[in-house]
């Protein structure tokens, strides 16, 4: 809804009473969904009602099955309403999702609230924030270095040194000693660490977390109910990375900067900072050899503040995996998608090749047809099990089994199996017992501290380390020996797959986590266990 529509002029446009309640019916089976004015959702509208095909919204989940990108989540905003919205099972609507890189863009606007209250400039020098963590010998980069080119990613260094920072207890100082070689704000180097110190600044000057910050001032009024952040070893939210929210929430958030900061008839954060994220600061380097042409690129389109230039004149947050809001300001849309895949230029293609053009600027006849064939596409949505059976005459000789481990830098001493009454597998170490269940065809809701849980693209040391994460599960036996587990991280973009292959009295466990299996890790660190019936 645009912000200057009052109350009547919005019911009359959805054709609702003067209560203010309105209600979308589906398809058959899928779930009816209701809204009103004042609730924290945004309003639901059908596509055809503002401008776009259900047809098309249907290829578009078509495509990204057909080029195998692995989509976890996906929301189309058009005139200020949903009009699809979709999950994979085991991923949902109430659940929050790991955002990555995605949160850059959350810390950016935490710097512009900090700057429109006055409590710090983006022309200010970093180093005086700081004065005790500096190294002995400020060069001559490091005192020019400002919160601008901390936000725009040309800080100067030669080497990203988010990895080495995260290894340690104190990040800032870690940053602060890592060389500067260019002159700030001269060159384009992707920079989390650079992400994190924004964090950092915005806690100095506030004396809060940039998530606490955010509360009263972003979360609140856009009713962005669920929010939570990794921290520092000292307590700094990571910024770079990080921060779990839902689906929703990121629609909401796309919908304020294509607002230009208004929500609700009330500027949330100011216009001026909207343009000044979100236009070209710097260009990235160019390919020497482009696999595309490079303005179909949108790796090379300009770099903002936090934010990322696309094509088609729009920008969007990213985030590892395929954690995307894209803002599209010439079409009044927001298209979000949550995922895991390592084709991200094939994932915002989707987009183009397929909502793009199918945007009108007048609504389009109903379709109630293709609007019915795409809730049930939606519906059906889930994400592929271990395939295989789910008993075999090899398990009747398993249940109950205890296996002893040898030795593992895991510290797991035994692992035992149940197939039959509640399936299942529970690793012990010295200390604690963790138990996974699991189903065949059946996703089983549960959660972990296995340790060398959940797969994670950074490292070092964080908040998270020893918690519990919600896992959905399932298994299946490959052959008479081979039984095959996989843990979906369902809040994480992440799984695992657990194979036990027995052989005899024997058993061998190894693990796959999802990034290994993408190639953005070398392979999964974890050992494979070996061991023998007690």
């Amino acid at each position: 809804m645009t912000t200057t529509t009052n109350r009547r002029t919005f019911l009359k446009q959805l054709g609702l009473g003067a209560a203010g309640l309105g209600l979308a019916t589906f398809a058959p089976g899928c779930k009816t969904a209701y809204w009103a004015l004042g609730t924290n959702g945004l309003p639901r509208s059908t596509p055809e009602a503002q401008g776009i095909s259900s047809e098309a919204i249907t290829a578009f989940i078509s495509a990204a099955a057909e080029r195998k990108i692995e989509l976890h989540s996906f929301m189309i905003v058009r005139h200020g309403r949903i009009v699809a919205e979709g999950w994979w099972k085991p991923y949902g609507p109430e659940f929050v999702h790991t955002l990555y890189s995605m949160s850059k863009s959350f810390t950016s606007s935490a710097v512009g609230f900090a700057a429109a209250e006055g409590r710090l400039s983006v022309d200010d020098h970093v180093v005086k924030f700081f004065p005790d963590s500096l190294p002995l010998a400020v060069s001559d980069n490091l005192a020019a270095l400002r919160v601008r080119d901390l936000l725009s990613m040309s800080v100067g260094d030669e080497k990203e040194p988010t990895h080495d920072m995260v290894g340690q207890d104190d990040w800032v100082k870690t940053f602060l000693a890592a060389p500067i070689t260019h002159t700030p704000g001269s060159t384009f180097m992707y920079n989390s660490g650079a992400t994190y110190m924004c964090s950092a600044i915005v806690q100095k000057v506030t004396g809060q977390k940039i998530v606490d910050y955010l509360r009263p001032r972003l979360f609140e009024p856009l009713g962005i109910e669920q929010a939570s952040w990794e921290t520092c070893p000292r307590g700094i939210n990571t910024g770079g990375w990080g921060l779990s929210v839902q689906t929703e929430s990121l629609a909401k958030f796309g919908q304020l900067y294509l607002q230009k900061g208004m929500w609700n008839g009330r500027q949330i954060l100011p216009a001026k900072w909207i343009e000044e994220a979100t236009i070209k600061k710097i260009q990235q380097p160019l390919p020497e050899k482009p696999g595309r042409p490079n303005d179909q690129n949108d790796w090379v389109q300009g770099y903002c503040y936090q934010f990322w230039r696309c094509t088609h004149h729009a920008f969007r947050g990213d985030g590892a995996f395929g954690q995307f809001t894209i803002v599209m300001p010439d079409q009044d849309a927001v298209v979000v998608m949550t995922a895991e895949s390592n084709n991200l230029q094939g994932q915002i293609d989707l987009v183009w090749q397929h909502l793009l053009p199918a945007m009108k600027e007048s609504p389009l006849p109903a379709d109630d047809e293709g609007h019915s064939e795409m809730m049930h596409k939606i519906a059906s949505l889930t994400l592929a099990m271990p395939a295989g059976n789910s008993t075999l005459h090899v398990a009747g000789k398993i249940p109950g089994k205890t296996f002893k481990l040898e030795d593992n830098n895991l510290g797991l001493q035994s692992a035992s199996f149940e197939f039959e009454t509640q399936p299942g597998v529970t690793f012990r170490d010295a200390k604690s017992e963790y138990s996974i269940p699991f189903e065949n065809a059946r996703w089983q809701l549960g959660e972990t501290n296995l340790p060398g849980t959940p797969p994670r693209l950074v490292g070092g040391r964080h908040s998270t380390d020893g918690m519990k994460f919600k896992i959905a599960t399932a298994g299946a036996w490959k052959d008479d020996n081979t039984f095959e587990m996989m843990l979906r991280y369902y809040e994480t973009p992440h799984h695992d797959m657990i194979t036990c292959r027995f052989d005899g009295d024997k058993v061998e466990i190894s693990f796959m986590n999802s990034i290994a299996a993408l190639g953005a890790n070398p392979k999964d660190k974890r050992p494979v266990l070996r061991g023998a019936a007690a």
